[in-house]
């Protein structure tokens, strides 16, 4: 007893291991609850690496704009009466150079940061993220939170990119350690110049490594949240069964669909002129009235069972039935219930029907 016992039990909790891919009825329900897989490194490292770009593209630019932003200040207000319209003045002055300046950066990490998450997920707009979950005040959830393997794998993400910035850095100031043990001896115009190249060179090195590091991310959190998604063989099944209904229950319903549809076609047999058998295969009924009607047509027809139930019904009311072999297959596959027979049976069915007249008046 206890074999059969122990096998059903492995069965069931093998059925429960998650090994599925997620269904898309899963993965649709997951992104409108905000679920989806994406990396907060992609949008932040290619903002990065495109706003040190941008100083090499808008040089001028922002040169100019330094210039008269401090220029300005320094060459023609420095000696300007101390006023409240004249203080006033300066300061808006400025707050809009400095708007001047920034908005490029500003523009470039609008675009980039909206670009680099719409890559990821496309569009997505909803407020589930937002709604108070009291389970996260659960200090022992927080607790192995803490702890989770996201939280290690997130820690060594932090810990690879000061070391992958630390290299960075180290070789390329390494490589110009004779220019600037020789910044003592140049104008203070070259030591800008050489700060500012430096610069930019080290937030470009490191925005392209923090790009590939942040696609390197984008991958994990991919199968992270696939891993995530997972369902077990009686997920897929308990979901096919809300979507599509049990079937146990959908093939009782078309078991009495099935029913109620043979009890009306029942109904109809005693109305037909004639049944054309095959004669135990196939029962084909017809009805012809020339006030009503171009042509015959089918009220009923059945093989095997509902064959033999149809000529009980049209023994039982005493309709005539005829044995036409051939005739009776070709109704039995070309007309349907409700439809006039086909045009080329015409012939066929009109010398069964001119018997049945006769043999009928023949009785009377």
């Amino acid at each position: 007893m206890q074999q059969p016992y122990r096998l059903s039990l492995n069965l069931q909790l093998f059925s429960q291991e998650k090994t599925e891919k997620a269904t898309p009825k899963k993965k649709q329900e997951s992104r409108k609850k905000g679920q989806v897989a994406k990396s907060m490194e992609v949008p932040a490292a290619f903002i990065l690496l495109f706003v040190f770009m941008s100083f090499m593209m808008f040089g001028g630019y922002y040169k100019e704009r330094l210039l008269g932003l401090f220029g300005s200040t320094f060459e023609s207000r420095i000696t300007m009466d101390i006023t409240l319209g004249n203080v006033g003045f300066m300061f808006r002055n400025m707050i809009l150079e400095g708007l001047m300046l920034l908005a490029p950066l500003f523009g470039i990490a609008v675009v980039v940061g909206l670009l680099g998450n719409y890559v990821q997920i496309g569009f997505l707009f909803t407020g589930h993220p937002l709604m108070p979950k009291f389970s996260k005040l659960n200090p022992v959830e927080g607790f192995k939170n803490i702890f989770s393997m996201r939280s290690l794998v997130e820690f060594a993400k932090s810990i690879l990119k000061l070391l992958v910035i630390g290299v960075v850095v180290w070789t390329t100031l390494w490589g110009e350690k004779d220019h600037i043990l020789a910044l003592g001896t140049v104008p203070l115009e070259q030591i800008f110049s050489f700060a500012a190249s430096i610069t930019l060179s080290l937030g470009i090195k490191i925005g392209a490594l923090l790009v590939v590091l942040a696609l390197a991310d984008y991958m994990y959190q991919r199968f992270d949240y696939e891993k995530k998604l997972r369902m077990s063989k009686q997920d897929i099944k308990d979901e096919y069964k809300k979507t599509e209904g049990n079937p146990l229950i959908k093939s009782r319903i078309r078991e009495r669909q099935r029913k109620m549809a043979l009890q009306r076609m029942m109904q109809e047999v005693p109305k037909a002129d004639v049944i054309i058998t095959n004669p135990t295969h196939f029962a084909v009924a017809l009805r012809y009235d020339g006030t009503e009607m171009e042509a015959p047509v089918i009220i009923a027809k059945g093989m095997d069972y509902v064959a033999l139930k149809i000529r009980e019904v049209a023994k039982e009311h005493g309709i005539v039935m005829m044995e036409n072999k051939p005739l009776a297959r070709a109704l039995y596959e070309r007309g349907e219930i409700g439809d006039t027979i086909p045009a080329d049976l015409f012939q066929a069915v009109a010398e069964v029907l001119a018997y049945v007249y006769k043999l009928k008046r023949k009785t009377k």
